[in-house]
């Protein structure tokens, strides 16, 4: 293993979105990572969040398969699930039945306690009850959902990274683990502080589409091109404003900061910026620091020549996805491989536990346990 994290061991349980791309993201960067899973399936070279990870399929609610999972748990530093509160308890791998040195990362959407604890949830609900949601689209349409990227992975997976990566270090002082209590309820205000702060000074409005960085201002906004594509536009500072209109030809008005004077001047950029295609202006604005850039889609952002001079995107198995991330100037990172299938390591990684071939074998079989309470 190599990579930052190649000394780290996690357990991960199964499950969908935001624990199992925490898992992904630390097996990125070294770390020992194995999805105890519910069933044998084939490999999915598509299931981007597996990538890095060794696979056992183990049947928890036998006394073999939750004997296996506890030996694998307490070889382990973190453990990382994302059910409802009270689903490990019940199937007897709670935290109180794990070792005091164990990290036990916790991934729900309302958090462990709370009215809405036990009810079901998706990003789209979380980013609503957060304020956040309200201030995202234009001001004479419903909000607009910005795919599950806020509150799933800003505020759930990367939370939870964080919280593991604090505990770990806190271990090395106390030498004890804890439990990690990871919700995107609570991740989401975290990341807010700007617009918490501009609210408290009267700089930021409740309504959308007429504020500093959610559409209203002239400056910072997407606009429309003549073939039907569209350019994204971010000259915040007066520097940056100034070079826009100078190579785009734009009337930068008396202030720049004049809110009575932005739905006008949107207005006029607007039209401008339809009197050429998407590819036109960013060949205009190439090398400038005008903070314009197209907006590519998914398929053109993994093509385009920038970012594969970077190293942006790789493509294992065919699949294009993200590199590892972020880089390191020491430690560097493995090139990610097509992610196996689920159930493919049970018995290299029991063997390595210490299970002997007898129990290996009992282990090892076919299940077809749906587990239901996520």
């Amino acid at each position: 293993m190599t990579g930052p994290l190649a000394s780290l061991r996690v357990i991960e349980f199964s499950g969908l979105g935001p624990a199992p791309l925490a898992g992904q993201l630390l097996a990125d960067l070294g770390a020992d990572v194995i999805v105890i899973d519910r069933t044998v399936a084939p490999q999915d070279p598509a299931d981007v969040n597996r990538r890095g990870k060794r696979s056992v399929v183990l049947d928890l609610k036998s006394d073999g398969g939750l004997k296996a999972a506890r030996r694998l748990i307490a070889r382990s530093d973190v453990l990382i699930e994302g059910f409802r509160p009270g689903v490990m308890e019940r199937l007897g791998l709670g935290p109180e039945t794990c070792p005091e040195t164990l990290i036990y990362a916790r991934m729900t959407g309302w958090g462990q306690t709370g009215d809405r604890a036990l009810t079901a949830g998706h990003d789209i609900n979380y980013l609503a009850m957060t304020g956040a949601l309200h201030a995202i689209g234009p001001a004479d349409q419903p909000p607009v959902v910005p795919l599950n990227l806020v509150a799933d992975f800003g505020g759930g997976t990367m939370f939870l990274l964080f919280g593991i990566l604090s505990a770990v270090i806190e271990r090395g002082v106390s030498g004890k683990g804890q439990v990690v209590d990871a919700a995107m309820i609570d991740g989401v205000p975290a990341m807010m502080g700007l617009i918490h702060g501009w609210l408290a000074k009267g700089d930021w409005q409740a309504a959308r589409g007429v504020n500093l960085l959610d559409g209203g201002a002239p400056f910072y906004r997407c606009y429309a091109c003549s073939d039907g594509k569209f350019i994204s536009v971010g000259a915040l500072e007066p520097q940056f404003y100034a070079e826009l209109c100078r190579i785009a030809g734009l009337d930068p008005g008396p202030d720049q900061n004049d809110r009575a004077s932005w739905p006008a001047r949107s207005a006029a950029f607007s039209e401008t910026f339809r009197s050429r295609t998407r590819d036109d202006w960013a060949i205009l604005f190439a090398g400038s620091d005008a903070c314009v850039a197209p907006v590519l889609d998914f398929t053109e952002a993994t093509l385009h020549p920038e970012n594969r001079a970077r190293g942006v995107f790789t493509d294992p198995g065919g699949i294009a996805q993200a590199a590892p991330a972020p880089r390191f100037s020491r430690s560097g990172t493995r090139a990610p491989s097509a992610p196996g299938a689920p159930g493919a390591d049970t018995a290299s990684v029991l063997a390595e536990a210490g299970f002997d071939a007898q129990t290996l074998a009992a282990l090892t079989q076919r299940t077809d346990h749906k587990e239901t309470d996520q």
